[in-house]
């Protein structure tokens, strides 16, 4: 009796586990990240030049002050360029006050930015709606940790959305 208790546990859980892993696996699946070209109304016409760029690096420590606005320069690598011209696979791009997301990021002195992108990490894409250069459109503290290194314009983020494959 023993013996046929354990057998048909064995097969009770046999036929459970073969049950849930089919609804796993498509929860798994239904619950990963689609891709996402962040493509939308605003970076696609923002702006003169609209790229999907990497970020290749963030130099210098983003500064959180509610009471400091400027734009923090960083670099890019041009994956794919969508309208306009850049000049080279290598740009470096000014985003006003960078440790705001970029949903809430607009404000009286910078109204026309904006984007889905919460945060900026290196590595990750982003497709950018851009102007250049970043004088002619705005006139405020720059930070710019490679002045010196590159003779290349700036350009100035009107719009960021995160990209993800």
């Amino acid at each position: 009796m023993t013996q046929s208790l354990i057998h048909v546990s064995r097969h009770v859980h046999i036929n459970l586990l073969l049950h849930l892993l089919p609804c796993t696996l498509v929860l798994c699946f239904s619950c990963s990240k689609k891709p996402d070209t962040g493509e939308d109304a605003k970076v696609t016409t923002l702006g003169s030049i609209e790229v999907t760029a990497q970020l290749l690096e963030i130099r210098g420590k983003i500064i959180n002050d509610p009471l400091y606005d400027y734009a923090h320069v960083m670099k890019y690598r041009v994956l794919q360029v969508h309208r306009g011209k850049v000049d080279g696979d290598i740009i470096y791009v000014g985003h006003y006050n960078p440790a705001e997301p970029r949903s809430s990021v607009a404000d009286e002195r910078v109204r026309e930015i904006g984007g889905n992108l919460r945060r900026f990490k290196a590595t990750h894409m982003h497709r950018i709606a851009l102007e250049v250069p970043i004088d002619d459109y705005y006139m405020g503290g720059i930070i710019n940790k490679y002045f010196g290194e590159s003779k290349d314009p700036i350009y100035w983020a009107l719009w960021t959305n995160l990209v993800t494959k």
